[in-house]
């Protein structure tokens, strides 16, 4: 991997490392509890060991990723506090895009049909991590409505954080279906000027959406806790030998980052 992959027009190498990591996040590409590993992100990227651990510090004051003593960075797992104040703060921007979507110029209000046209083409393809991608995509273009460029970096974390979330849900196919149609709910209606109606409507996808996120974090928080099943009972018979532990298994995507 090289120095393609960054992204252009970002100022500072660790910057554009940051970057290149948050939008893997977005894509479901890195879920929680995967390590990021400061050699493999620089070999990934082509840029040293030192800016490789810049850019993974940049990713942990986005509250995307954490750093334990010893053990090295690791992609952030979410709890549902942490989903609460996500919640609070969507509310707060995406209503307020909505309500301010008068003054948006025809480009801004193309691309959230565009945005919606695409998370409808991944759900018949039945591709659903990308229906996930696509619809986070569509809540950034209507925060876009704005024209802020602050609110837009803003809330390119907010979706890396969510996704996050979304990460831990068992049949994400489930998840991602109930949400389609209530996107392009709010976007006709924001393309048809019923800003006080895409409001309401967009109110309670929130509020639905919160519910079922928390659930979904709640389970996992649960699964996580709940003691490991004791190993197999000792061997009764003493003629036939222990076969010992088996080999541990290697490691998996959701513990180091792949090369």
């Amino acid at each position: 991997m090289t120095q393609a992959e960054l992204p252009a027009g970002v100022q500072s190498a660790a910057d554009q490392v940051r970057h290149a990591l948050r939008q893997r996040i977005i894509e479901g590409e890195l879920p929680p509890g995967t390590r990021l590993v400061d050699a493999t992100v620089a070999d990934r990227y082509g840029v040293s060991r030192n800016t490789a651990r810049d850019g993974l510090r940049l990713l942990e004051a986005d509250r995307l990723a954490v750093s334990t003593r010893n053990v090295g960075y690791s992609v952030r797992e979410l709890s549902v506090d942490d989903i609460r104040d996500l919640y609070t703060a969507r509310r707060i921007v995406e209503t307020g895009a909505v309500r301010s979507s008068a003054g948006a110029s025809a480009h801004l209000l193309d691309e959230i049909e565009a945005a919606a046209e695409l998370t409808e083409r991944y759900l018949t393809e039945g591709e659903w991590r990308n229906v996930g991608t696509a619809s986070l995509d569509f809540h950034r273009k209507l925060v876009a409505l704005c024209g802020s460029a602050s609110l837009d970096a803003f809330f390119t974390s907010t979706a890396a954080q969510l996704r996050l979330a979304f990460s831990v849900i068992e049949d994400e196919a489930r998840f991602q279906l109930q949400w389609v149609a209530r996107d392009r709910e709010i976007a006709e209606l924001v393309l048809g000027g019923a800003r006080a109606e895409a409001q309401i409507a967009l109110e309670r996808y929130l509020d639905d959406s919160e519910v079922s996120v928390i659930d979904a974090v709640r389970a996992a928080e649960r699964s996580r806790r709940r003691p490991p099943l004791s190993g197999p009972p000792s061997n009764p018979d003493p003629n036939i030998p222990d076969q010992g532990p088996e080999a541990p298994d290697s490691p998996t995507a959701s513990e180091e980052m792949n090369a």
